[in-house]
């Protein structure tokens, strides 16, 4: 089933993480582009900041909700309202994402349910609560914000790695199961590289693993994070438009796909000495 192009001028955009860093490039080129917003971040300081930015610089009218999606009764109160209160909701982009450094053996459970509440399973209630809401209003698209960890698995990544592999499973097989049922409903799922955003600086660490190798990974990983987040956010806004079923975004995410398709059982000795030599030049 081909659904036609979105058409900005005529939606309500709900996204996720729009606080800061790349969320909050999609939110201001969705705005330009004459969609109204829902925005929502945990980060009052910065999504009041960028509500006031948005709407000094444009005409749309932007709802924020202040919001900690780890927080799974707060998140079933709001969505429990939220189709009554914004029944336009046309778009829903599910950007917010967090960052856990250390080995599975190091991290604690708790930490660990953390992130996948706030990356996978958030993102995964959220789309059940609006889909209904999605099919009535029709022309409508669900874009998931999935990873270069979405397509390998590297040492020291099993939490932000498993989160972001079930992301992408849950957006393709949804994909799949709408196109079947012909509902007017589409979805993307992204991969993005190294988008220069906070998250690595900003990510909790387990309080096990070494600090010495976790300032040589920190410092390794900032060295990649070169991608701009507002050319990210402008080829994710597209790939909405057009309906795309998939966006890599950057040549490390483009690489790293074809790596794990060559060798799927052995990228990771590859992937351990680009991260060493990067670490070694920082």
């Amino acid at each position: 089933m081909s659904l036609p192009d979105i058409e900005f001028d005529q939606s309500f955009a709900l996204v996720t993480g729009a606080g800061g860093g790349m969320g909050e490039h999609i939110a201001k080129g969705l705005a330009r582009r004459g969609a109204d917003l829902g925005l929502v971040d945990i980060n009052e300081e910065g999504l009041t900041r960028v509500v006031s930015e948005i709407e000094a610089q444009t005409e749309a009218a932007v709802t924020p909700f202040v919001l900690d999606l780890a927080d799974r009764e707060a998140v079933g109160s709001w969505l429990d309202g939220l189709p009554e209160s914004h029944p336009g909701i046309n778009l829903l982009i599910n950007n917010a994402g967090v960052a856990l450094g250390g080995r599975f053996t190091e991290v604690e459970a708790a930490d660990f349910d953390w992130l996948l509440e706030i990356n996978l399973l958030a993102p995964i209630r959220i789309t059940r609560a609006l889909l209904p809401l999605l099919e009535r209003n029709g022309n409508a698209q669900v874009v998931n914000l999935s990873s270069l960890f979405g397509l390998v698995g590297p040492a020291g990544q099993t939490a932000y790695s498993t989160a972001k592999f079930g992301l992408r499973g849950f957006s393709e097989s949804l994909r799949n199961e709408l196109e079947m049922d012909g509902v007017p409903v589409g979805v993307t799922c992204v991969h993005p590289g190294g988008i220069k955003t906070n998250i690595a600086k900003s990510a909790r660490i387990s309080g096990a693993t070494d600090p010495q190798e976790v300032a040589k990974f920190q410092n390794a990983f900032d060295k990649m994070l070169k991608y701009p987040a507002d050319k990210a956010a402008e080829q994710i806004i597209e790939a909405a438009r057009k309906r795309q079923a998939r966006l890599l975004i950057g040549t490390d995410a483009q690489g790293l796909d074809v790596l794990a398709r060559v060798l799927p059982g052995a990228y990771g000795g590859v992937m351990k000495r680009a991260m060493e030599l990067a670490a070694r030049f920082s």
